[in-house]
C-alpha cells in the first residue's frame, strides 16, 4: 500500500471515529461551566457573538457548545478536513481558511455571516503559533461587524497534554472539567493601527487572565 492510500484510509477512519471520541470524553467527564452570566450578555445583546478559544483548548468548548450551529473556521492545513468533517457531526457550520491559506475569502465569508446576526467562532492562535498569541484576524473581525468577542476555555482536573505546538488538552476519564465563559469585548469601529495592536494585546491578556482563572480551579 503506497503513502497517499494509506494517509486517505487513516483519514477516513479518524474522520468516522473523531465526533464519537469527542462525545466520549465530555460524557465521561463530570463538566461545570462557569461565568454563563458572560454568554446571556453577549447573546441578548443583539450583537453577533465571536466566540474565541486556545488552539489547544478547543476540546471541552467544542463538546459544550456542539448543536448551537456556530459557524467556525477551519484551516485547510493538514488535519483540517478532519476537524471540519467531525465538527459538522456535532451540529456546527464551517468557513473553510486560515491565515496562511484560503484566509481572505474566508475573513470575507465569516465578516458577512456575523454581519447578518450569524454566531461564529476562530481559534486566534492557529494553525500553526505561537501558542497563545493572539493574532489579527479575530480583532478586525469583531471590530467590522460589530460583534463581540467572547473569551472561552477550559481546565481539567487530571489533563493529557498532547506533544504537539499547541499542547492540546485532553482529560482522563471521569476527571473534573471547569470550562468558562470571559466578559464579551467589543471592538470599537474607528481605529488607528496602532490602536488595533492595543486591543491584540488586550483581549490576549483577557485570554491569558482567563485561562488562569480556569487553571486555579485544580491548583
Amino acid at each position: 500500500m503506497n503513502k497517499k492510500r494509506k494517509k486517505e484510509i487513516l483519514q477516513y477512519i479518524a474522520i468516522k471515529l473523531s465526533w464519537l471520541l469527542i462525545l466520549a470524553f465530555g460524557k465521561l467527564a463530570r463538566i461545570t461551566v462557569k461565568n454563563q452570566k458572560h454568554h446571556k450578555t453577549a447573546l441578548n445583546s443583539g450583537h453577533p457573538v465571536l466566540y474565541i478559544t486556545w488552539h489547544g483548548k478547543m476540546l471541552a468548548p467544542i463538546y459544550v457548545m456542539r448543536n448551537s450551529k456556530i459557524v467556525a473556521m477551519v484551516s485547510e492545513h493538514g488535519d483540517g478536513e478532519i476537524i471540519a468533517q467531525t465538527i459538522l457531526r456535532l451540529g456546527y457550520k464551517t468557513v473553510r481558511g486560515s491565515s496562511t491559506r484560503g484566509g481572505q475569502r474566508a475573513f470575507r465569508e465569516m465578516l458577512k455571516l456575523l454581519k447578518n446576526g450569524r454566531h461564529c467562532t476562530v481559534l486566534p492562535d492557529g494553525p500553526n503559533g505561537p501558542r497563545f498569541v493572539m493574532k489579527m484576524g479575530a480583532i478586525l473581525l469583531a471590530q467590522r461587524s460589530g460583534g463581540y468577542l467572547l473569551p472561552l476555555t477550559f481546565s481539567a482536573e487530571k489533563p493529557i497534554e498532547m506533544n504537539s505546538w499547541d499542547r492540546f488538552t485532553l482529560w482522563r476519564p471521569f476527571s473534573r472539567v471547569s470550562v468558562l465563559y470571559g466578559k464579551p469585548i467589543l471592538i470599537p469601529r474607528k481605529l488607528s493601527p496602532a490602536q488595533l495592536e492595543y486591543y491584540r494585546k488586550f483581549v490576549e491578556q483577557k485570554m491569558h487572565d482567563l485561562q488562569r482563572e480556569a487553571d486555579e480551579f485544580f491548583g
